[in-house]
């Protein structure tokens, strides 16, 4: 764009370029929410373009229809179908998910968390925060209907608004609708419009933004109406007042535009403009405040679809369809208003946009405006102006012009207008606040200036607080902060005594200051501050500012102890290894200066660690400080001498203390402190405590022993036994207690404590033998001494403790205490008296056992029988009183019999060596838990009888299962106790039952253990020799199973001899795979099948199907299958029998076994085996058969099929045109296929499918017949086919006429090229091309192939061709096609008509007949890559050298002119000097390669006038170099030009010398005197006077005055007479000190008294701001009032200014009085 355009436009990026493909660049599929990203959907995935990161390209392999990218994150939007997704690309994972009721048709996010859908009925918000799911927001209006596109939607920035745009067909082109609907009140609105947006603008006059509604308007009936904007404001409360609107103002359309609209409307929140974007590619700016039309320019050939907005610039993006371009659009700002003022001629605009925007170009506007209203006298629109202005007239001068407009009666005065509109707009800047703060101060209402301070309505500056100063030094200090005046700012701090600031300020702006004088006058008078300071110095940011040492001797050289101790706590507060003396001294100074405990609590804080602790430790214990001293001493003897004192110390203290020492010192402090008596045994107990696990137990024991403290040990220890684990403290523990008589505290942890040994417990219990031996009870007891303890108590007559211990203590060890008392012999009736003590007690079972090992047993008895009658129900008790009775023979059965509480397993076992019958009773008694030894006994004994009643009464297969199993390993000889107990079983258990459970359970039992043979003797005794079980079912079923098992030859007699079993069961397992008894089974079906057998005819149907399934599927005998079939001559078993025949591939005979069953139901594998066997005719009669009961596709399809094999055609035409459900066409395509075109002919001509009765007609030669068909179908594969089989068969017109009807479709062009030309007729191909551009539906297509054709056919028909039906062609096609036949000329034609000047460029350079000239120039201007120029350049200068002048002027804007001299540089001179007229043409541009090649060129051409011209002009080369090279040219001039090069650039001496050279005096005299360089002029003079050159001597002189030293000229006129010629100089020399003396006199001279006191006066005036009675704002030649006081009436008029607390507003007020 030019730089007078009010836009910037730029192309950011092309989608096609990074690889996007055309046909996913539309609406729908191209999404771009923002300036961050582009979404773009292909076909398998989702391209995401990162405009942030310079368009890095990002493809994820998703499949979806739609996306679109968050505006602020990186979360994308996925839809498919009706299901919505959002993702977080940054945390991978799924955030929402929804299946939307209905398809949405357009979705865009609303704002940074709401994503919003719009479907065919409503739309629909779905917060990005939450769970919830979409909720719709309102119904779509009746304007926006089904058939209505859907471009856009928006939401207001309060939410409250939403505005839905689309468009739809009209009768006058394309409709626009939008609904705007409040979300407050549920209501729409229908506007008439393509686009809207939402924006918030400023509007002057009010506080709050304004958010309006941007559309554009074009009424749908009323087309020829123009289209107008309308901006009006939505969602005002009443209360703030009348909403903001505009009037509609017209849009101004070009004429070429009228079916034109828009697509977009974009708003540049940062100006308050808006882009209108069209589609024909028109841009529209409006400026929103004043609804006005700002520019308008067509951007684009493209359409524009979709568009987006930068937040931070302001600027637009746009994207175009299918060729990607992604442009940018700016507002110009340097250029938007001189081009309002030039091209809108609309000067009021421009004021208002400058002043808005605060854009340049309005600054000649604003001085006219405001001279217009200062000369109206309208004050307050002038200051308006002046506040709208920017900065363009906010200066002293505006304020001079207020101050000078008189005041009008009854109002403020007008610059007290100006400031307050001012303090209104925004800020002052510095010459305003100084102005507007005097008068505020002259009436001492400085709280006026601290509200705007505050409000940040002055800038601050030195003048401004040196003004405030002397009212307010806390308003001026922050003045001075604000302005960083950084000296005057801590000149505030000081007077506001805030020295502790001074440093952190100084330090923070980086302020340099002398702080060691400042704190030396502080010291003297103001101690307090002087301590403030130095704080602030010792902890200034980067370290202290002042040596600390020094600073400290000051203080303390003034006797401040108090300070210097607080100001060395504050710079020793780091606690610095290198302060360590300073630490020292501190506390030296305090400990001897009698503030000790100053020290103390210093020493107390521990912020000092580095100090001599030694010598401080030394000054504590003088001081009397023995606790300080103790922690500063570290040796062990420097300790015990403290500690002598312990006693004044604090017993907290020493408990604390023991903690900094170490093992072997505590240890000896211990001991040395309990050697001094027991007045610290206390204190050493409490040590003792809590340094136990330190110091450990066993020493601290030992301590205590070894100084006799047996009292302490005893508290030290019971303090710690409850939580040591340490078994020497728990024993020395017991041990205190025992000598201190504390039996109790012994007897507690004998009891409780697991930790101690108990050997060693125990034995110094028994030798302590204590008067009390609980604590010996409790150690045996819990530690299982319980022999030793009966024992010690029996031997030590302590028989009562006995009773104690197995009555109260451990009932549960009775049985060790008896057994012990059985070993020492004692006493039975101390026993017995013991037993019945105990009672119940007493374990049962362990007392039994001891008794009974020592054969005691009976001495029980008693006790037992007593346990018995309270009820007791022990096993073990019941136990002993068994065995008892057993060993007694006291009628052992019925005790086994009826008690019921003994184990039968215990007795059991007791009575197996006694009696084998009462462990068998006894064994039996457990219900089965004994049931191994009951069955071991048994066998042992030749129990079988007893066993086998046993077993069959049990019913237990498991115990049947363990003992008939085999054992593993057992040989094939039968065991013979086995074989016993089986015969034991069938002769006389099983016989002698009644009960059917047991005989079922003991023939499973058979069953399980795989006896059979014994199992069929079993089964035989009960069902066939007679019993109550020989009809049962189960029974039988069981014998037949059996047989079929173990003995298959008794199964035949078993069916005929049983009735009353399974016979589907059985015949089932007759036929298995196992067993293969398959005449068995027939035998059972045919048996069943009859009358008496089976009642019901289904039932022997059934059976009889059963029969010849037999014989069909296991025997595999068809022919007596068939002989069965046939007599019993069933339905059912005809058709079993027709399904096996077609599984043995007999079709034909199963195809009459279905005829005969009427059975149609396997038509589908009849008609399968038929087709594979051939046999149709067959196969018609069953067909003809299941159509009577069957209405199926497949068989009317197979029996057309059947017609058409057999070539029934006659019946086939009858069957097709009858009624019928048969697939006509594919049956038809399966006739084709096979070449039966006949039968395919009349399928095809009965359902009108002339596609492929063309096809058949083909096939059978009947061209024009097919010609006919195909016209019917009119389909182009049809009209395809027929025309290449007419072009086969050299019928051209039939295949001309179908070949029109197939180049209709761009798609099967090239087929139709590629099939004439492989047959040869070019001729043909072409004419058939020439026809088809007559066509009304002649595409772009037919126009480019036949192009293409003409390059390779008829190449002088292209250049005509192409020049007629541009418009028309596939251009890239054509000149490829153009380049490959080299026809160069048309393909550059095609190049520029197309647009691509860079390849038009490109071939007419590399093909040299292409080439002209004209179109060359015209062309080399619109590429777009800059190389071609340069390549074009070396080609003219190859091939057209004389044109090449003219190329350079059309290139010249273009072009980097340096590169291009480079290039002629390398070509040679020659090449230079053809480019001269170019190079003065372009050396305006001051290029230094450009510069330097024309010198050369003038060097060259010895053309010293134009070199001196090209240098005084042009300045940027290098001027040295030429220098030089020019220095030793032969020619003067050019040696003249070297010398003014070197002049030029302040190269003296050299230009000096080279003019001497060649004598050029007065070169040589303007050299020097330009140097200005004393030294350089006396050498030039020197040089003249040694060269007797006076003439040049003098004028030297003359010119070098002002730089010339008069001793110098004097002394050399006089060296060489040259008196008259210095006389000149020493002329004007003495006139010029001669003034210069005058006007010092006059300045020095003393005034008069008169005149001094006036301008005193004057001054002190001036100051106050008062002369004749006016107030004077500004410092001009104002007349001013003179305050109350001075002899004038009346007072200062603050009217102008607001109160403290009311702002502005008093400005129309009155005038208040001072």
């Amino acid at each position: 764009m030019a730089q007078n355009v009010p836009i910037i436009f730029n192309e950011a990026l092309n989608l096609t370029a990074l690889g996007v493909p055309e046909t996913s660049i539309k609406h729908g599929f191209t999404t771009m929410s923002s300036e961050n990203w582009i979404v773009c959907v292909e076909p398998n995935q989702v391209t995401m373009v990162d405009l942030k990161n310079g368009g890095q390209v990002t493809r994820r392999a998703i499949t979806a229809e739609a996306a679109v990218m968050n505006p602020a994150q990186n979360i994308i939007a996925l839809r498919s179908g009706t299901r919505v997704q959002i993702f977080n690309l940054d945390a991978k994972q799924k955030l929402k998910s929804y299946e939307m009721p209905e398809a949405v048709v357009f979705w865009k996010w609303a704002n940074e968390s709401t994503l919003a859908m719009v479907t065919a009925t409503s739309v629909f918000h779905w917060s990005l925060s939450g769970t919830d799911d979409p909720t719709k927001v309102f119904d779509r209006h009746q304007s926006l209907g089904p058939n209505c596109q859907i471009i856009n939607y928006s939401v207001s920035p309060d939410s409250k608004w939403c505005l839905l745009g689309g468009i739809s067909s009209g009768q006058g082109g394309i409709n626009g609708n939008m609904q705007l609907y409040s979300t407050e009140k549920k209501v729409s609105q229908p506007l008439q419009g393509h686009a809207g947006a939402f924006a918030t603008i400023k509007i002057m006059g009010r506080d709050d933004p304004a958010q309006v509604l941007v559309f554009h308007q074009k009424k749908n009936d009323v087309p020829q109406e123009p289209p107008q904007l309308f901006v009006m404001e939505v969602g005002r409360d009443p209360a703030k007042g009348a909403a903001f609107r505009l009037a509609p103002t017209q849009i101004p359309v070009p004429a070429d535009a009228a079916a034109d609209f828009p697509v977009s409307l974009v708003i540049d929140k940062k100006d308050e403009i808006a882009f209108l974007m069209t589609k024909m590619g028109y841009l529209y700016m409006f400026d929103i405040v004043s609804g006005k039309t700002m520019y308008r320019a067509k951007i684009t050939q493209d359409v524009v679809f979709c568009t987006a907005t930068q937040e931070s610039t302001g600027a637009m993006y746009g994207i175009t369809v299918r060729k990607g371009q992604v442009f940018r659009i700016q507002l110009n700002g340097q250029a938007l208003v001189p081009y309002i003022v030039s091209t809108l001629r609309d000067n009021d605009l421009a004021i208002k946009v400058a002043g808005r925007l605060n854009l340049p170009g309005a600054e000649n506007l604003y001085a006219a405006e405001f001279e217009r209203l200062i000369g109206a006298r309208d004050v307050v629109n002038a200051a308006k102006l002046v506040a709208s202005s920017g900065t363009a007239l906010r200066t002293p001068a505006t304020i001079a012009r207020f101050q000078q407009i008189p005041a009008e009666p009854g109002s403020p005065q007008p610059v007290f207008q100006y400031f307050s509109t001012l303090l209104e707009s925004g800020k002052l800047n510095e010459q305003e606040s100084i102005e507007l703060a005097k008068p505020v101060l002259q009436q001492g209402r400085p709280q006026l200036l601290e509200k705007w301070l505050k409000d940040d309505k002055l800038q601050c500056s030195e003048a401004l607080g040196d003004l405030i100063m002397p009212s307010d030094v806390g308003m001026a200090l922050s003045v001075y902060l604000r302005a960083e005046c950084h000296a005057k700012a801590i000149n505030c701090f000081v007077q506001r005594g805030e020295y502790d600031k001074i440093v952190p300020y100084a330090t923070s702006v980086g302020f340099k200051m002398d702080y060691s004088t400042m704190l030396s006058q502080l010291l003297f008078n103001n101690p307090q501050g002087a301590l403030d300071l130095a704080k602030g110095l010792v902890n200034a940011e980067g370290g202290p500012l002042i040596d600390i040492q020094s600073t400290a001797e000051a203080f303390l050289s003034s006797n401040r102890v108090q300070e210097t101790t607080a100001f060395l706590l504050e710079a020793l507060k780091d606690n610095k290894e290198e302060h360590a003396y300073l630490q020292t001294k501190l506390l030296e100074i305090n400990l001897i200066g009698g503030a000790p405990q100053v020290a103390d609590a210093i020493m107390q804080n521990g912020i000092l660690t580095h100090y001599d602790r030694a010598h401080v430790g030394k000054l504590c214990e003088k001081a009397g400080m023995w606790q300080r001293a103790a922690e500063h001493y570290t040796d062990i003897n420097d300790i015990k001498r403290v500690f002598k004192n312990s006693h004044q110390m604090a017993p907290e203290f020493v408990i604390e203390y023991f903690g900094k020492l170490n093992r072997e010192q505590s240890i000896a402090l211990l001991k040395d402190m309990l050697s001094r008596g027991p007045a610290n045994v206390q204190v050493c107990v409490e040590v003792a405590k809590k340094y136990n696990e330190e110091l450990g137990a066993t020493e601290l024991v030992k301590v205590f022993e070894d100084n006799k403290a047996m009292e302490g040990l005893y508290y030290y220890l019971g303090a710690i036994v409850n939580f040591s684990e340490d078994p020497v403290v728990h024993f020395k523990y017991i041990q205190a207690s025992c000598m201190l008589s504390q039996f109790k505290e012994a007897e507690r942890v004998c009891r409780d404590s697991n930790i101690y040994n108990p050997e060693e417990v125990k034995d110094y219990l028994k030798n302590a033998k204590l008067p009390d031996p609980r604590p010996l009870i409790h150690v045996c007891d819990r530690f299982d001494f319980v022999d030793e303890l009966t024992e010690y108590l029996y031997l030590n007559s302590l028989l009562q403790y006995i009773e104690v211990y197995v009555t109260k203590v451990s009932p549960a060890k009775t049985p060790q205490v008896i057994g012990k008392l059985f070993d020492l012999g004692a006493n039975e009736d101390f026993i017995k008296r013991i037993l019945m003590a105990v009672g119940t007690a007493c374990p049962v079972d362990e007392l039994v056992e001891i008794a009974e090992t020592r054969n005691r047993l009976r001495l029980l008895q008693p006790w037992l029988e007593a346990r018995v009658a309270t009820g007791s129900t022990e096993p073990g008790t019941h136990n002993a009183l068994g065995k008892i009775y057993i060993t007694l023979n006291k009628d052992p059965k019925a005790f086994l019999l009826n008690n019921m509480f003994y184990e039968p397993k215990v007795i059991g076992k007791f009575c197996e060596s006694l009696d084998p019958s009462l462990a068998f009773l006894a064994y039996k008694k457990s219900s089965g838990d004994c049931d191994d030894d009951l069955i071991k006994i048994s066998f042992e004994h030749g129990l079988y009888r007893d066993l086998a009643r046993y077993l069959v009464e049990r019913q237990d297969l498991e115990l049947w299962a363990r003992v008939l199993k085999k054992e593993d390993g057992e040989d094939a000889k039968e065991d013979p106790q086995k074989r016993q107990l089986i015969d034991q079983v069938v002769e006389w258990a099983l016989p002698e039952s009644t009960n059917a459970d047991e005989v079922s359970c003991t023939v499973k039992a058979f069953m399980a253990a795989d006896l059979p043979g014994e199992l069929i003797v079993l089964l035989e005794r009960i069902i066939l020799q007679g019993s109550d079980f020989s009809d049962n079912k189960n029974l039988q079923n069981l014998l037949i199973l059996t047989a079929i098992r173990a003995d298959a030859s008794r199964v035949a007699g078993y069916i005929d001899q049983l009735d009353n079993f399974d016979a589907k069961d059985i015949a089932l397992i007759c036929v298995s795979e196992s067993h293969m008894l398959y005449e068995e089974a027939y035998t059972i079906y045919v048996k069943f099948a009859k009358p008496e057998f089976m009642e019901s005819k289904e039932d022997q149907t059934e059976m009889q199907v059963s029969a010849i399934g037999v014989l069909v599927d296991y025997m595999k005998d068809l022919e007596r299958a068939k002989t069965f079939a046939s007599q019993v001559d069933q339905k059912p078993v005809w058709s079993k029998l027709g399904k096996a025949q077609l599984e043995e591939k007999c079709p034909a005979d199963a195809i009459e076994s279905y005829i005969n069953a009427e059975d149609a139901s396997e038509y589908i594998a009849v008609c399968a085996e038929a087709r594979e066997a051939e046999i149709w005719t067959e196969l018609i009669p069953y067909l003809v058969m299941a159509r009577k009961s069957l209405q199926e596709n497949v068989l009317d399809t197979e029996l057309i099929y059947a017609y058409a094999k057999t070539n029934n055609l006659s019946e086939l035409e009858k069957f097709v045109t009858g009624p019928n459900v048969a697939n006509i066409q594919a049956i038809g395509d399966r006739c084709f296929d096979e070449g039966l075109y006949n039968a395919a002919k009349i399928i095809f001509t009965s359902i009108n499918n002339n596609s492929k009765l063309a096809l058949c007609h083909i096939h059978l030669e009947e061209y024009r017949e097919a010609v006919a068909a195909a016209g019917k179908a009119n389909n182009v594969s049809t009209w395809k086919a027929v025309c290449f089989a007419c072009l086969r068969a050299g019928e051209f017109r039939l295949a001309s006429t179908c070949g029109l009807e197939v180049i209709k479709y761009p798609d099967h062009l090239d087929e139709v090229v590629n099939y004439y030309s492989d047959l040869g007729h070019f001729t043909h191909i072409v004419s058939l091309f020439e026809q088809g551009l007559g066509l009304e539906d002649a595409h772009i297509g037919i126009f480019t192939e036949l192009g293409i054709l003409y390059t390779k056919h008829v190449p002088e028909k292209v250049m005509e061709h192409c020049k007629v039906f541009f418009s028309k062609l596939n251009v890239s096609k054509l000149v490829r096609a153009c380049e490959r036949a080299r026809l160069f000329s048309p393909a550059v034609y095609l190049y520029m008509q197309n647009k691509e000047f860079d390849s038009a460029v490109k071939i007419m350079m590399e093909r040299a007949p292409s080439f002209e000239h004209e179109i060359f120039l015209d062309a080399i201007v619109k590429v777009r890559n800059a190389e071609i120029m340069y390549k074009a350049v070396q080609f003219y200068l190859s091939m057209h050298p004389t044109l090449f002048t003219r190329l350079m002027e059309v290139m010249e804007p273009h072009v980097d002119h340096s590169r291009v001299v480079n290039q002629l540089r390398r070509i040679g001179d020659w090449a230079l000097q053809l480019a001269q007229p170019y190079m003065q043409n372009v050396q305006a541009a001051d290029l230094s390669a450009v510069n330097e090649a024309l010198n050369e060129l003038y060097i060259e051409d010895e053309d010293y006038e134009s070199l001196r011209k090209s240098i005084d002009r042009f300045k940027n080369f290098n001027m040295i170099a030429l220098a030089q090279k020019l220095s030793t040219h032969e020619l003067l001039e050019f040696r003249r030009i070297s010398a003014y090069v070197y002049r030029c650039n302040k190269k003296w001496s050299q230009s000096i010398e080279l003019s001497k050279g060649d004598r050029m005096w007065k070169d040589c005299i303007d050299t020097a005197n330009e140097s200005a360089d004393s030294e350089i002029i006396e050498k030039l003079l020197r040089f003249f006077c040694e060269t007797s050159e006076k003439e040049c001597f003098c004028a030297a002189l003359y010119t070098c005055y002002a730089h010339v030293s008069p001793d110098i000229a004097l002394e050399l006129g006089w060296i060489n007479g040259y008196h008259n010629f210095i006389m000149p100089f020493f002329i004007q020399t003495f006139k010029h000190t001669h003034d210069r003396l005058k006007a010092l006199e006059t300045k020095t001279a003393p005034k008069e008294e008169e005149t001094a006191q006036n301008e005193v006066a004057g001054t002190y005036g001036g100051l106050n701001g008062f002369n004749n009675g006016m107030l004077m704002i500004g410092n001009g030649g104002m007349e001013t009032m003179a305050p109350q006081g001075m002899g004038m009436p009346g007072g200062i008029d603050m009217s102008g200014f607001p109160n403290a607390q009311g702002g502005m507003g008093g400005m129309n007020m009155g005038m208040p009085q001072m």
